[in-house]
């Protein structure tokens, strides 16, 4: 019996879906593969689609109302990345038997609005109580937009030379939801303070805003969103996706406060915790200022990680004053520290 715990190592993965994609088609730009946020298709028109799914899942602690808001902005930050603006969604809602009909038109209400906030059209989707299900679920959002032939980006796109940029810092979801499941045990030992510092981060974990504004500046050749593996597994799958090397320094970032104290308590790395919030981008080293110019000017901080660089043998990343090899994301330690928080 396996005691797989969340989104298995893109060797892994790679390995339980190859041969299973259904019918080839030439239309298919970017399909599936370590990295790729988004398919990229090829319409009739000659104009390209940019597709993305993902389950949500709900944590206790959280108004039903910010599950709404994760089910909107964590689809479509899949599509953001590849700098074409999500236009539309559809959704599906699987609720426990006994869930009570104004808690589905709350989560139903919540996705209505942060999709209106983001311009984006549900256009379908699926409802249903089931006794399979013990908490509400979003089973799958499904968020696309279109675009024209030239006007989009692969997260495999990254360019030799480019700067690697980071937005907010590491772990931004992974620190937001364990200070809630974990909250009991985490009052013992942390600050009000830290804790409401923490529960804030839910309010960052976004890139559409992030990824959007830096396609518009130009020079992005590459953007992804550091979800499972964090970081450190976002920048392994960017530099496989590119077939470059890269090599990064975390040494000269400091982990903020509130989230080391967590990382501390729960004994975890935040370099390779979730992070959906996090924007990674291969960033041409004469548009990088103005790339980060504009963040700052809505509030995002940003910071430069690294570069990739084609005369490396192999990733690279300086943490703790030492070398070290960066390799292939295991498994996201998230996941049995929110399952066991919610327990």
């Amino acid at each position: 019996m396996s005691n797989l715990v969340g989104k298995p190592s893109p060797s892994r993965l790679e390995a339980l879906v190859q041969g299973a994609l259904g019918k080839p088609s030439e239309r298919v730009l970017v399909g599936p593969g370590p990295g790729l946020d988004a398919a990229i298709l090829e319409s009739a028109d000659g104009r390209i689609m940019a597709i993305a799914e993902d389950p949500i899942f709900p944590a206790p602690g959280l108004p039903l109302e910010i599950m709404g808001w994760f089910t909107v902005h964590i689809g479509a930050s899949d599509v953001a990345v590849t700098g074409v603006k999500p236009e539309f969604m559809t959704y599906t809602l699987l609720l426990p038997p006994g869930c009570p009909e104004e808690d589905a038109r709350t989560i139903i209400g919540s996705i209505s609005q942060a999709a209106k906030a983001l311009e984006i059209t549900i256009v379908g989707g699926h409802t249903g109580w089931y006794g399979a299900v013990t908490v509400p679920t979003v089973g799958g959002v499904t968020v696309w937009g279109t675009a024209d032939r030239d006007s989009w980006i692969s997260p495999g796109g990254a360019r030799d030379g480019d700067l690697i940029l980071m937005t907010k810092g590491p772990c931004i979801e992974a620190a937001a939801l364990l200070s809630i499941v974990h909250r009991s045990r985490l009052e013992k030992s942390l600050s009000p303070e830290l804790l409401d510092s923490l529960r804030a981060r839910v309010e960052q974990i976004s890139v559409v805003q992030d990824a959007l504004v830096a396609f518009r500046v130009g020079g992005v050749h590459a953007m992804h969103d550091a979800t499972e593996g964090g970081v450190q597994g976002g920048l392994w799958e960017m530099s496989t996706a590119a077939g470059i090397p890269l090599r990064v320094d975390f040494d000269r970032l400091a982990i903020p406060g509130d989230i080391a104290a967590l990382a501390r308590e729960l004994n975890f790395d935040p370099w390779q915790a979730i992070s959906e919030g996090t924007l990674l981008a291969a960033v041409d080293p004469a548009r990088a200022a103005e790339v980060q110019r504009v963040w700052a000017d809505l509030g995002i901080e940003s910071f430069v990680l690294g570069r990739f660089d084609a005369g490396l043998k192999e990733n690279t990343v300086l943490r703790d004053q030492r070398v070290q090899a960066l390799k292939e994301p295991e498994a996201d330690p998230f996941w049995a520290l929110f399952f066991a928080g919610i327990q």
